[in-house]
């Protein structure tokens, strides 16, 4: 029942600081001007708060739970010295204080959108990717030593910098996709833009998560394929690649059909059609990123060395 919860912590804390980091740089990369202020094409000044809020809840919950796992405490008086123990005391507990820090700048900058519309995403891009970080201190990097261990938390961190830029942006979408009748000709103009700008981020952030994710099996598992593939982490791990390759073949149709179909509509004034295909389409890659958090939030609690051992 434990490890089920941790899990469930982990998949939701892993999706949470993936929106955050991953709506503050859309908004920068993708709007221009006052178009970034919060209530304009997206809500920041409530959304990034509010992300936020929800990584720190999250946060307290999954620090409690991996300590009463670890420690084997059955009641709070007796948790609390370990707690202690493990925010004062274990590289564990710094990152996690690092990221309650950044997680409250996201907090106030957040709340100052309007006024301060792109310094605000500036500074929620850079804390939401410093408490995205502190995700890997958790994860098999932590037991590596030396230049080895530099090595495969400079891979988590770029995939998951990576992933987290693309869930982010599929949010975006799906919040601007939610074109009503009366929606403005410039709304529906700037969400054609911004599809079209993600073109580069997008083949940026692809490139990035197979160059790291390659990286990290390597760090986890070593140069091999026939002894894990009979493993749950493999099975698992498939699983994730073949999900991977699907949402790369929706993002290829998403470029080369349904924006090109939404920009034409726009300059036809008729663009309810083209918006919805592109709303369905969205809504499966996301339905099939979340499915991957999933496994990741698995993954992270396997390990592959043991079970080849055992088989």
């Amino acid at each position: 029942m434990s490890d089920s919860i941790n899990v469930a912590l982990r998949l939701a804390l892993y999706l949470d600081l993936m929106l955050l980091f991953g709506l503050a740089i859309f908004g920068l990369y993708s709007f221009r001007g006052k178009e970034r202020a919060s209530g304009t094409v997206l809500h920041f000044g409530s959304l990034l708060p509010g992300t936020a809020v929800v990584a720190i809840l999250l946060s307290v919950a999954a620090f409690v739970v991996m300590t009463k796992n670890m420690s084997g405490a059955s009641d709070w008086v007796e948790l609390q010295p370990h707690l202690e123990m493990m925010l004062y005391e274990t590289e564990v507990g710094y990152t996690w204080v690092t990221r309650m820090i950044s997680l409250a700048v996201v907090i106030f900058v957040g709340s100052q959108s309007k006024r301060w519309p792109t310094g605000s995403l500036w500074v929620s891009t850079l804390a939401g990717s410093v408490a995205l970080a502190t995700l890997p201190w958790t994860g098999h990097g932590a037991m590596d030593e030396g230049t080895r261990r530099f090595w495969h938390f400079t891979a988590d961190i770029l995939h998951l910098l990576a992933a987290g830029g693309w869930i982010g942006a599929l949010a975006a979408f799906g919040l601007m996709l939610s074109i009503r009748r009366g929606s403005s000709e410039q709304q529906v103009r700037v969400l054609s833009r911004a599809l079209t700008g993600f073109e580069t981020a997008g083949a940026f952030i692809v490139a990035t998560i197979i160059v790291t994710g390659v990286a990290n099996y390597l760090f986890i598992v070593g140069p091999t394929v026939i002894e894990v593939v009979t493993s749950t982490y493999g099975v698992l791990l498939l699983a994730k690649i073949l999900l991977f390759v699907g949402m790369i073949g929706l993002a290829t149709l998403n470029r080369f059909y349904l924006s090109p179909s939404l920009e034409r509509s726009v300059v036809a004034g008729d663009y309810s059609q083209a918006a919805t295909a592109l709303r369905k389409s969205v809504v499966i890659e996301s339905t099939c990123a979340v499915v991957i958090v999933c496994l990741v939030a698995w993954l992270g609690t396997l390990s592959p060395s043991i079970e080849m051992a055992q088989g």
